[in-house]
């Protein structure tokens, strides 16, 4: 009977240290954004070219008889301002634009660029990346839908500018506003425009060890290893950073898929974020978080599996890695629901790719996601930093800036924990006051004891008859 019951304890004792370890296993949003969030980068990329586009012109003797027409409405110069002329003038423009302007054999001739960005991260520390394939792969139509009204509206402000310097007048935003509108319809439709000399350039934007007030940053250049399609295709795109070592990294699940319920924590460069103009623009390269639940599992039209959650998502987050509890990448930010009436992004419906999906093309690629020594000491130390233990973390946040002084937030955590170690806030130091004042204790007791016996025993000698 005893020997049932020690093998009962041993297994119950068992389990209970293995739900320990589970449960310890489990980490809080504040750690886990800690953790990852060093390893999240902001894709760009960039296309540049040359663009040659037609000038378009006034027809002078039209013009002419428009603004002699609305003298005549006041030809005592005392009914009209001369503000309100003006709108005459250009009211008359916008609704018969084609009558007073066309094109010219004449071209403009400008440099232009145009910004695709979203959210990516690392899977090892030798530089592969993670993101969407459409950030990095957009088609020639977007291309050159970008081109047209970034052009166009160059060309329409130096117009706009052009015709006040002509008519002496500054034009108020409405005004503007409809001459804006003219030269948009004129040059959409009867200029033509010719992109030279094409290029793509991607980079990867990576926060860097500093002042928590720097925010410093580095800018890589990155090349494309492995790619998918654009949704309804596997929207996936595998990148290398070349010439870096121990960078920071985020551990990816070996579970195929998650499950419904599950917390999801994503982290990424939301657009309505870092395009906010009330915020100091260095700032940008701070990831944000936002929190969900797997809402359902489902499938893409293609017949690959898709995860619905409702961590909220936007232009921008395209990328971002989607975590459960662990920390570990379940997935990957690829595309959101459309409102049926207004068009816009249908809040809490968004989807992310399942890693099962992301490992196919690191598999094609011959990559191993594999954490780098400098995030396990990193995350060591972080482990210790979120259980009190802040002398020991500081000992191994110095051990992780040895092997990548870079690390982002290295010294912020230095810094803390030498701080809280001061403050007398470390456990194992206050442990060990702890031991040394109960001994401290126990030592005065047993010098008491030992004093009062010997007094008693002087003085039975003292009084022996």
């Amino acid at each position: 009977m005893a020997h049932r019951f020690t093998i009962r304890l041993v297994v119950v004792l068992s389990l209970a240290f293995l739900m320990n370890k589970a449960e310890a296993q489990l980490l809080s949003p504040e750690q886990t954004y800690a953790a990852n969030s060093p390893g999240v980068g902001m894709v760009q990329t960039v296309f540049s070219g040359t663009v040659y586009v037609n000038k378009v012109g006034m027809n002078e003797s039209r013009f002419k008889q428009l603004v002699d027409s609305v003298k005549k409405l006041d030809t005592s110069g005392t009914m009209l301002s001369a503000e309100e002329k003006l709108d005459i003038v250009v009211k008359a423009l916008y609704n018969s634009p084609f009558r007073y302007f066309s094109r010219t054999s004449e071209y403009y001739r400008q440099q232009h660029r145009i910004n695709s960005s979203g959210t990516g991260f690392f899977v090892t520390g030798d530089g592969y990346f993670v993101t969407n394939c459409h950030i990095i792969d957009r088609d020639n139509a977007y291309i050159r839908r970008q081109f047209i009204l970034s052009t166009f509206k160059d060309v329409t402000d130096a117009n706009i500018r052009s015709l006040e310097k002509s008519w002496e007048m500054t034009l108020n935003e409405e005004q503007r506003g409809l001459l804006n509108n003219v030269y948009s319809v004129i040059y959409s439709q009867v200029s033509s425009m010719i992109i030279f000399d094409l290029k793509k350039d991607i980079f990867v934007h990576i926060r860097v060890n500093g002042r928590p007030e720097d925010f410093a940053t580095r800018r890589l250049p990155a090349k494309v290893v492995v790619k998918g399609k654009a949704m309804p295709g596997k929207d996936v795109a595998v990148l290398k950073v070349d010439s870096v070592m121990q960078m920071p990294t985020l551990p990816v699940s070996a579970d195929p898929m998650t499950r419904i319920g599950s917390q999801v924590l994503v982290m990424g460069y939301p657009e309505p974020v870092t395009s906010n103009t009330f915020l100091a623009r260095e700032t940008g390269i701070e990831p944000t978080l936002t929190t969900g639940v797997v809402s359902a599992l489902k499938r893409s039209i293609g017949g690959w599996p898709v995860i619905q959650m409702d961590a909220v998502i936007a232009h921008g987050s395209s990328g971002s890695p989607v975590c459960d509890n662990k920390g570990e990448v379940i997935g990957l930010a690829t595309f959101g629901s459309l409102e049926q009436k207004t068009g816009s992004l249908a809040a809490g419906f968004n989807f992310a790719i399942p890693v099962s999906v992301v490992k196919e093309f690191l598999d094609s690629a011959h990559v191993m996601p594999e954490m780098s020594r400098a995030s396990k000491t990193y995350n060591e130390a972080l482990a210790l930093y979120f259980k009190g233990y802040y002398f020991k973390a500081r000992q191994f946040f110095e051990s992780a800036s040895e092997i990548n002084g870079s690390y982002p937030l290295l010294a912020y955590y230095i810094s803390d924990s030498e701080t809280r170690v001061k403050a007398g806030q470390d456990k194992e130091s206050f442990s060990q006051q702890l031991v040394f004042r109960v001994l401290a204790f126990v030592i005065i007791l047993g010098g008491l004891y030992v004093f009062y016996h010997w007094q008693r025993l002087k003085r039975k000698r003292f009084y022996r008859p």
